[in-house]
């Protein structure tokens, strides 16, 4: 049987899962030991059940390892791709500018809304072509 492993949370409520990955044995009624690629060696291989998820359904919906990159202490770096929508909120003092950004690895409904200033710093190229520029 193959599962998936539950790796960060992009927003509060979506998490996020690579692999699959072979399940080798099971160690309770709560965990399981997984057959990890040695990307991942640094991992414990022992995960409780609430981190896996049954690999079913769509597999365009799991993330492999070598795609987002994972850096030694086991972080990665969200990459911008496209500025998807723009909006200006009206504050009491002021107008804050937002954009709707598009993350590598990521489907359009997990775009996040981000502060346009913030964004520009961060990530300049990402205003400089087509429509995005500003």
């Amino acid at each position: 049987m193959k599962g998936v492993m539950r790796f960060g949370k992009k927003g509060k409520l979506s998490p996020r899962y690579i692999g699959p990955y072979r399940i080798a044995k099971r160690i309770s009624n709560v965990s399981y030991e997984l057959e990890l690629p040695q990307e991942l060696a640094m991992v414990r291989l022992v995960f409780h059940i609430s981190m896996l998820k049954k690999c079913i359904g769509d597999p365009s919906l799991i993330l492999p390892t070598e795609s987002i990159r994972i850096k030694d202490n086991l972080s990665y770096e969200e990459i911008p791709v496209q500025i998807l929508d723009h909006q200006v909120r009206r504050l009491r003092t002021k107008d804050v500018a937002s954009i709707k950004v598009l993350w590598r690895n990521q489907f359009v409904e997990e775009a996040t809304w981000k502060a346009e200033e913030d964004m520009k710093k961060r990530y300049p190229r990402l205003f400089e072509f087509g429509e995005n520029a500003n």
